[in-house]
């Protein structure tokens, strides 16, 4: 059965189209109208070979808020609905990434139970004309409305890209190992017989 999802929303803030494969070949087709989000997402399709088309549109003579926050709703809600009832999943994820200076590791639980929790210092505020807090607000979103336990550690690094984009690639590389099916896994992976 295809783990796939496609959803739209739409809001006074943003209006926002999303199709997710997450037993994709990493191929993406995005419009979000957040260039530097754009440039994330096509490093998180590529590096958990999920195939992700996104057309948003939003509010962005404002600035990048609203759209960055919905895209995290939106894509969260996606992978909840493609991962289905978790049957045979590997349900954990730990991924570490380097890139050049910067050591990044992201640690996810699909355990329905949604927490965040990120240690990173940006010593930048802006990479470009995108704002860096924005960084913890997608990610806050997405484990909300994914039903997951995504903890990020940015473990050394000076430099505000490579830091974000190191976090996006373990991010990817991390659900694509929980989201993985494991033929030995019988039923949902967990005690409880639910997660």
């Amino acid at each position: 059965m295809a783990r796939t999802s496609e959803l739209r929303r739409k809001t006074n803030e943003t209006n926002i189209q999303l199709s997710l494969n997450i037993d994709g070949e990493g191929d993406s087709d995005l419009n979000t109208g957040v260039p530097f989000m754009t440039h994330m997402l096509d490093l998180f399709a590529k590096h958990g070979q999920f195939d992700l088309t996104i057309d948003a549109n939003g509010d962005v003579e404002i600035d990048d808020h609203h759209t960055t926050e919905d895209i995290g709703i939106c894509l969260g809600l996606a992978i909840k609905e493609a991962v289905g009832d978790k049957r045979g999943i590997k349900r954990y994820g730990n991924a570490f990434v380097p890139m050049d200076e910067t050591l990044a590791q992201v640690v996810v639980d699909l355990s329905n139970r949604p927490h965040l929790e990120i240690r990173a210092k940006f010593p930048n505020q802006k990479v470009g004309t995108f704002d860096t807090e924005l960084v913890h607000e997608f990610l806050w979103k997405l484990a909300l409305e994914a039903r997951i336990n995504l903890h990020v550690i940015v473990h050394y690094g000076h430099n505000t890209h490579h830091m974000i984009e190191a976090v996006f690639k373990a991010l990817a590389r991390a659900l694509d190992e929980a989201t993985t099916i494991d033929p030995r896994i019988k039923g949902v992976p967990s005690t409880k017989g639910m997660l």
